[in-house]
Formats: C-alpha cells, sequence, structure tokens
C-alpha cells in the first residue's frame, strides 16, 4: 500500500544558468534514487529560490534537462529573511511511496547546514 509523503531537500547555486541546471538536476536525481521514486509517482514538486539567484527559473532548469517533462512544477521566491543562507534553492516534492518507507531528504552542495541531521553522510 502507497501513501503521500513529501520529501524536501535543498542545493546551493552559483548565479549561472549552467550551475542551476546542474545542481537542481544532481538533487532531483538523488531524491529519486535515495527514495526509489519513480516520476509516475510524483504528484508535484514545489521550489523556492533565494532572489540572489535570477538566471534561470529552477522549474525549467530540471526541465531542460529532461526530467519532470509532465509533472507539476512550481516555483516561488524564498521569504528574504536575516541571516539566511545565500544562494540557495529548496524542494518539496509531494510523492507516494510505500507506506512503510523511510524517507531520504537531500541537502547538497553547501546547504548540508540547513538540515545537518539530514546531509548526506
Amino acid at each position: 500500500m502507497k501513501r503521500l509523503f513529501a520529501l524536501r531537500g535543498a542545493v546551493q547555486c552559483e548565479n549561472s544558468e549552467a550551475d542551476i541546471c546542474l545542481r537542481i538536476t544532481q538533487m532531483y536525481d538523488e531524491l529519486l534514487s535515495k527514495n526509489n521514486l519513480e516520476e509516475k509517482d510524483i504528484v508535484s514538486v514545489i521550489f523556492s529560490i533565494t532572489s540572489d539567484l535570477n538566471a534561470v527559473n529552477p522549474a525549467s532548469a530540471l526541465r531542460k534537462n529532461g526530467r519532470a517533462l509532465e509533472l507539476s512544477l512550481f516555483s516561488t521566491l524564498e521569504p528574504d529573511c536575516k541571516n539566511s543562507l545565500e544562494r540557495t534553492i529548496r524542494v518539496i516534492v509531494h510523492c507516494y511511496l510505500n507506506e512503510d518507507a523511510v524517507l531520504n531528504h537531500v541537502y547538497i552542495n553547501g546547504a548540508e547546514v540547513l538540515r545537518p541531521d539530514r546531509a548526506r553522510k
């Protein structure tokens, strides 16, 4: 039996289309791989992006690399809060996994500081 889950992740990027495309795809692929998740089981993907990253929309970046072509994607601007981690894209992936699944969230390329308890080992 499957149930709805929300996977989380974050990545720091340079403000260039090439780096954002690379990092978004790495984070997304790792989320799928570490959770044995197939795109057919994803309901939606929501990105937030800090205001210092404006080279490309993260949803567009993911699609440019051939991922999530049939999925509902949405991007929003991260609130500009004091002491927030700069150059960061966060993601939440709503998906169906087996109800006993152990979730593996992905924090990479500098974003590990947001959730050291979830960073890859």
